[in-house]
């Protein structure tokens, strides 16, 4: 990997230096990140394209007399630097002054993240393309059609300010996602891991072939409520409308479902969630937008709502801790959990399955929206693998349904949790946690396919 893509920390603070040496500002912020980033992509079981992108960018924000203001630059020559100060200081200086806006920090410490692996980095298209080859036999064996994506990348971020901070961190990132397609079926599996060794590429087609061979010739079922088992893909996508709530200024706003809720039993006494960016299975910095370090937090804890995060300037302003969990300023979005870890159980989907009388398995959900924000009640699509369950077997598929569920319902009416895994949807960030068995789960209209 390229040195120029992936800064080192000591040409981090040689930029640094000379944007000090070109800013008059009474605090001066730089956000310096890089990184390179592959994709592989195949469709009608043929790679169709294969791309490749690097790049650094430098973001500088500057403080006259509590104006704030940033500009951004992917150059770093002297007189590009010298540019980006002047446009910050130019549109800062023409600001409002923020009574809120509070003093930058200072160095910070914190135990780090390891989260670079060279085996991702390094890893190259024709790997990726072995890759490929080993799902696509798989469909042709099966008469199948697989389509998908096989990526890595590898990059840094680094925050300095005038008052002596500096945080680095550098990570890598793969993914492999597939969907395999029948005649009238299909199935879908999706992983992504810092570690591309984590990723097994033949599982995951298999995975998928399966449930596109299980799922043909779908039949269709009475629209009403169900027990339901959600692979964690399925948890994903849905539960990812949550945590943006999970945020001081969002409550201070009353624009969270959490507000007037905090300290009540909102979901079932075996829900327990946490914000934990230093569990092994979770990915990403270990420091904020500011450059704080990220506290782990316990959100929930056997279904009731304990803590959201703050970041510097909302704990101020509602008298609470900082935790880290700020974005760049400035911004109107204050703080969110990003390293969200569900505690899982010990059964796994085959058991939910077993113990079933009459249910659906789910593998993924899309085209989520949300219809009442307060009660988190959200409407979307089962697709890419649904089946009906009878006396504790999978036993073929069906067609495709429409659902309207809270979410707040949901969490309070599951019966079984599988073992917490890192989980990879389409709808919201990865997070650790389970599969779910879940009663009562309204699904409301047929689809069509």
């Amino acid at each position: 990997m390229k040195e120029f893509v992936l800064i080192s920390p000591e040409r981090c603070k040689g930029i640094f230096d000379r944007v000090l040496k070109f800013s008059d500002a009474d605090e001066t912020e730089a956000l310096i990140a890089g990184g390179a980033h592959q994709l592989t992509r195949f469709a009608n079981n043929t790679i169709h394209q294969n791309v490749a992108e690097e790049g650094c960018v430098l973001s500088i924000r500057t403080v006259y007399g509590g104006r704030t203001a940033r500009a951004t630059t992917n150059k770093f020559d002297d007189a590009s630097i010298r540019r980006v100060v002047e446009d910050s200081a130019s549109v800062a200086r023409q600001q409002q002054p923020n009574p809120d806006l509070l003093p930058m920090p200072g160095p910070q410490e914190c135990a780090p993240v390891e989260r670079f692996y060279p085996a991702t980095a390094e890893l190259t298209p024709e790997a990726r393309a072995h890759g490929v080859r080993e799902e696509v036999e798989i469909a042709r064996r099966r008469g199948q059609t697989a389509a998908g994506i096989f990526s890595s990348g590898a990059a840094m971020q680094a925050i300095l300010n005038s008052a002596g901070l500096f945080v680095y961190h550098q990570d890598t990132r793969s993914e492999f996602s597939v969907t395999m397609l029948g005649g009238n079926s299909s199935g879908w599996a999706k992983a992504n891991s810092p570690d591309v060794r984590n990723i097994n590429v033949e599982e995951l087609a298999l995975r998928a072939s399966a449930k596109a061979a299980l799922s043909a010739e779908p039949v269709e079922l009475k629209p009403e409520r169900y027990t339901v088992i959600l692979e964690p893909a399925a948890v994903l996508d849905l539960v990812g409308f949550l945590f943006y709530d999970f945020s001081g200024l969002a409550i201070h706003d009353q624009r969270s479902f959490l507000t007037g809720r905090l300290g009540m039993q909102l979901f079932g006494e075996n829900i327990s969630i946490a914000d934990d960016v230093y569990h092994p299975l979770q990915s990403g910095a270990p420091f904020d937008g500011e450059g704080m370090y990220r506290k782990t937090v316990p959100l929930v804890e056997r279904g009731v709502v304990r803590n959201v995060v703050y970041s510097r300037q909302t704990a101020k302003l509602m008298q609470a801790e900082p935790t880290g969990h700020g974005f760049p300023l400035p911004n109107e979005f204050g703080e969110a959990p990003m390293n969200i870890v569900i505690a899982g159980g010990d059964a796994s989907v085959d058991n939910m399955i077993a113990g079933t009388e009459r249910g659906i398995l789910v593998t993924r959900l899309w085209y989520i929206r949300e219809v009442d924000p307060y009660e988190k009640v959200l409407t979307g699509m089962t697709r890419d693998g649904t089946f009906l369950i009878e006396d504790g077997q999978a036993r073929r598929g069906i067609l495709n349904f429409r659902f309207n569920q809270s979410m707040i319902e949901m969490l309070s009416k599951v019966e079984m949790l599988g073992p917490a895994e890192r989980a990879a949807g389409e709808e919201a960030f990865e997070m650790v946690l389970p599969a779910m068995k879940v009663r009562d789960f309204n699904f409301t209209e047929v689809t069509k396919f």
